[in-house]
């Protein structure tokens, strides 16, 4: 038992629910798979149902966001954060933007190949939302040899011959390598020609989008520069990857060629840097770009777009954010319940003695549950039980790694967050419904914003305590709870999630509820006198409770 090697348990019920979208060749809605780190949501979708989606007619492109991120991603040898990847230091948008780009080129390559994307789809698609006359007849002039008359006043050219030629002329310059995997050398001339047409109309229309975006370049300066939007502008870095999502979401065909697209952690784009003032910020590009697939596929049907994440904002605000409740398709998981990991785990890797105090202590979380496996196999474990120990212990020296290298920086991070909301509200940047008549957080002081964001978070803590952990956000239909500075800094670095059905407010698994409580203590111990009275003030005059918001069949 102690030897045996970890294996991926199959999810029945979700895996249906997963490939029953997936089946489609065009949906209406894009799916977001939703859930607390450490569920199996990533593990579930590469080993368990990509391959399956790679066969037959099936192609998937696999986009992660997360990649760039090199200190916590499995592919660069180390494991993904238990916390928000807000903590994380940001990626950039041009890498995303390729990342996602790539992906889909390499999709459209795919379909070009079976015949289903044309040089006349692309310029039909193109000509639908562009207007390309003017980059055409520039790419034109750019060749002293050509003796294409361009478009002007006295001699009108259309822009399907405009288009043509352009075609034509990029046709010359495809290289063998670009050409490589699209088609067999065997075809015959006028096939090879077909495909080697599509190809440079794919390159020409992607050089179109190219040179209409810097156009914009200065636009968009001046946007960064006065703040705003606009989503002509928005729209702009987007043009591009949205044109193949529907060249590809229109050559899908039942049995034949059928796309998908899956995006693994989509957080990861809202909270990229750009490299100059010359693009748009990361959050306006995630946002067109959501945008976009949702009107593809209300309009005209989109390939299944599934977007994968861990960030507790896309199970209840971004369907708000984006238009109404049922704007996307939600599959939330929250991995196993007790009584379906113990059949899976118990005799085969750990003992019932093992896995009474695992459940009572960490819960069953899926990562949890793998990396106190790991431990118990490790060279570690066996000295330790040498030393008349117990698994107990085991379970406390990883309750103790979990608080000194993810709760206890994420709270640092959160008290951070407060001091930066008392700063704001003291300069007015806070609108006032939120710092309403008996608020907890109404008066910030203009100093010692620390120890004001310390009592804050402790007093939220406490007030998490009395209720049990579980907190119902829609009760009363308030939603006072999302108004708590406290309860959002707290999301935002991870610690907490918003389930959407049922709707509760919980620590992401159980380990870091017990290690929310260790802090509590911690810091209750090491205040002084003078703060703890503070403190006590606080929880007795303008404390949180919650207790009206309980889950009271937990």
């Amino acid at each position: 038992m102690s030897g045996k090697a970890w294996r991926i348990i199959p999810r029945p019920l979700l895996e249906t629910v997963l490939n029953n979208h997936a089946q489609h060749h065009r949906v209406p809605q894009p799916l977001i798979l939703h859930g607390p780190r450490g569920v199996g949501k990533t593990t579930l979708i590469l080993e368990r149902l990509y391959e399956k989606w790679n066969t037959g007619p099936h192609i998937t492109g696999y986009v992660d966001f997360a990649e760039s991120i090199e200190q916590y991603h499995p592919k660069h040898g180390h494991s993904y954060p238990y916390t928000s990847w807000n903590l994380c230091p940001p990626p950039k948008l041009a890498t995303l933007k390729t990342q996602l780009e790539s992906c889909l080129e390499s999709m459209a390559r795919r379909a070009i190949k079976l015949g289903n994307i044309s040089s006349a789809q692309i310029f039909t698609t193109l000509t639908k939302w562009h207007s390309p006359t003017t980059v055409l007849n520039q790419i034109l002039k750019t060749d002293s040899g050509s003796k294409m008359r361009v478009v002007n006043r006295k001699n009108k050219v259309s822009t399907s011959n405009l288009w043509e030629t352009a075609v034509f002329k990029l046709s010359a310059g495809v290289s063998e390598q670009e050409l490589d995997g699209v088609f067999d050398k065997s075809v015959s001339v006028e096939e090879g020609s077909y495909y080697k047409e599509a190809m440079a109309a794919l390159k020409l229309a992607k050089e179109v989008i190219g040179a209409q975006g810097k156009w914009r370049e200065n636009a968009i300066r001046d946007l960064n520069s006065k703040g705003g939007f606009s989503r002509s502008l928005a729209n702009s870095a987007t043009d591009w990857p949205c044109l193949l999502l529907e060249l590809l979401s229109l050559s899908a065909e039942m049995d034949y060629f059928q796309p998908k697209l899956v995006i693994n952690n989509i957080e990861v784009l809202k909270n990229a840097v750009r490299e100059d003032d010359k693009t748009i910020c990361g959050s306006m590009y995630h946002d067109s770009l959501i945008w976009r697939i949702i009107g593809l596929g209300a309009n005209e049907r989109c390939l299944p777009v599934v977007l994968v994440t861990s960030d507790s904002y896309y199970s209840y605000r971004a369907f708000m954010d984006f238009g109404f409740p049922d704007i996307f398709i939600s599959r939330e998981t929250f991995g196993w319940t007790p009584a379906e990991a113990k059949l899976h785990m118990v005799d085969d890797y750990f003992s019932q003695s093992e896995w009474n105090v695992i459940v009572d202590v960490l819960g069953p979380n899926p990562r949890h549950l793998f990396e106190v496996y790991a431990l118990k196999l490790s060279n570690y474990y066996q000295k330790v039980m040498n030393y008349e120990s117990t698994f107990e212990d085991i379970v406390d020296l990883y309750l103790a790694y979990l608080q000194v290298n993810v709760v206890n920086p994420a709270m640092d991070k959160a008290l951070l967050l407060l001091e930066k909301f008392a700063v704001d509200a003291q300069s007015g940047k806070i609108p006032k419904d939120k710092l309403r008549f008996g608020a907890p957080w109404r008066h910030p002081p203009k100093t010692d914003t620390s120890l004001w964001a310390k009592i804050q978070l402790m007093d939220f803590i406490q007030s998490l305590v009395s209720t049990g952990f579980a907190v119902n956000y829609f009760a009363d239909c308030s939603l006072e709870l999302l108004d708590d500075p406290s309860v959002l800094a707290m999301l935002e670095v991870g610690l907490l999630y918003t389930q959407r059905d049922p709707s509760f407010i919980r620590p992401v698994t159980r380990g870091i509820q017990r290690c929310l409580v260790r802090w509590l203590v911690q810091e209750r111990i090491g205040l002084s006198f003078k703060n703890s009275v503070r403190y006590r003030w606080q929880r007795a005059i303008r404390g949180r409770s919650y207790r009206h918001l309980l889950l009271y069949n937990k």
